[in-house]
């Protein structure tokens, strides 16, 4: 993973660094489609007016022009997707009436973002988002449930220990607005920065630009410190509120969050835990939110983030609300690749070398594969009758476990060069051993 690029910012793997991608996106598909999500792929571009309408910075947008443009064409003007959130709701203004609501989606395609390059930052790089969307009207269950879903992928990926961060903003909401904090989102919006800038730091932000008393931003602190892996975290909040402070709002937050934090801990034991210092998307989520830590990785941050939102599109006076989780798999997998948490046991899915005594022998050795293939035993047949020992090196090289020989007689055999062993084969019958059948992946837990 530390090769030179001539391009920074643009990965390119190996055949068996591309094998273990494969691996984390065929099994996040696998999960998904398990749970009832249906794949589906967009446009690789929206207007520059839809991308920018979403609060992105235009000089992270990718602008996409003909060389030689037509002046007479009246385009729009047009950009690559920097997410999948905004061509979803795109789609899912322009697709409702052919959609059954609540609509289970799962998607997993490129993006790009002009970042600057650097450690698990790409300029082009792969998304897994997968969501929940409404006509007008979400169930809370549809939270729960996402929740649940992305818990049992990353299970599925053993990737090592994990754990989902969960809050909810109008518990957050709820609660400033009980000390008389009314602007919400400015509070959380300073106390996100508590690990960055320090508790003090905190409580003067909170003074100087909010008006806070010393009072509130303690009690502002106290909650983002609370993080509890059962439900216990209510109580502590309710000892941190005035008795006569309205909470309404607080108390749906609340009740909303152990709903969460309780099915979790029925159905995914130990991988979550109430943190109420979670503050992600202020402006556009408003009810739970979600982080998910990856433990010894933990700088890259959160590996797995979303949250719900009442209004993922609209049009009219028609909303559609939604909950949706992110996954950055291009981030993820260089991540494990360049720890050694996930690697392939081969680099290549053929099994089996087909070796040839002469040239005439290739359509022969080429009968030998198709045998072989057809009963699911990946196979490559040499192209050239060179002495054995180059076609034994060759396969060696290619990372194929066995060599397949056939004598002037029609007699076969086949070698295992790791070991050396070399037995009579029939191609109607032989086959690897299941763990040599194709290339594995291999977690190392240790190496996170």
């Amino acid at each position: 993973m530390a090769r030179s690029a001539s391009l920074s910012g643009y990965l390119e793997l190996l055949p068996e660094e591309r094998l273990v991608e494969l691996h984390v996106l065929d099994t996040l598909r696998q999960v998904f489609e398990s749970h009832g999500f249906a794949s589906i792929e967009s446009r690789a571009v929206e207007t520059m007016e839809t991308l920018l309408g979403k609060g992105e910075v235009d000089k992270e947008v990718y602008a996409v022009s003909r060389i030689h443009a037509d002046d007479a064409a009246k385009e729009s003007k047009l950009a690559l997707h920097f997410d999948l959130t905004v061509p979803f709701a795109r789609y899912v203004v322009e697709n409702a009436g052919y959609l059954a609501f609540p609509f289970r989606r799962y998607q997993i395609q490129k993006v790009w973002r002009g970042e600057r390059p650097q450690a698990g930052r790409f300029r082009e790089f792969t998304q897994a988002d997968v969501d929940i969307v409404g006509d007008g009207a979400l169930p809370f269950r549809a939270d729960v449930e996402l929740a649940v879903v992305i818990a049992r992928a990353l299970e599925a990926l053993k990737i090592g220990d994990f754990q989902l961060r969960i809050n909810n903003r109008k518990l957050s909401q709820g609660f400033y607005t009980a000390l008389g904090l009314q602007d919400a989102p400015a509070v959380l919006r300073i106390v996100d920065k508590l690990e960055k800038i320090g508790a003090d730091r905190v409580k003067q932000e909170l003074a100087e630009t909010l008006g806070a008393t010393a009072e509130q931003s303690a009690a502002a602190l106290a909650l983002a410190q609370i993080r509890t892996e059962d439900v216990s975290f209510a109580d502590k909040v309710r000892a941190l509120v005035p008795a006569e402070a309205p909470t309404e709002l607080m108390e749906e937050g609340l009740a909303e969050l152990t709903e969460v934090i309780s099915a979790l801990n029925e159905r995914v034991p130990g991988r979550a835990v109430a943190d109420l210092s979670i503050a992600r998307g202020l402006d556009y989520y408003t009810g739970t939110v979600y982080e998910t830590v990856l433990f010894g990785h933990e700088s890259l941050g959160s590996i797995c983030s979303g949250g719900r939102y009442e209004s993922l599109a609209t049009k009219g006076k028609k909303t559609y609300p939604g909950v949706g989780l992110s996954i950055g798999v291009t981030r993820l997998v260089s991540a494990l690749i360049g720890s050694g948490a996930l690697s392939a046991s081969r680099s290549v899915p053929a099994a089996v070398y087909v070796t040839l005594r002469s040239d005439a022998d290739w359509s022969a050795a080429e009968d030998v594969a198709d045998q072989l293939r057809a009963r699911g035993i990946s196979a490559e047949v040499a192209f050239s009758a060179e002495k054995f020992g180059k076609q034994i090196k060759y396969a060696d090289r290619r990372g194929i476990p066995f060599v397949w020989f056939t004598d002037d007689e029609g007699r076969h055999q086949v070698k295992d060069i790791r070991t050396g062993e070399q037995v009579d084969a029939d191609p109607v019958a032989w086959t690897p051993a299941p763990e040599d059948l194709a290339p594995r992946i291999i977690g190392n837990t240790d190496a996170v």
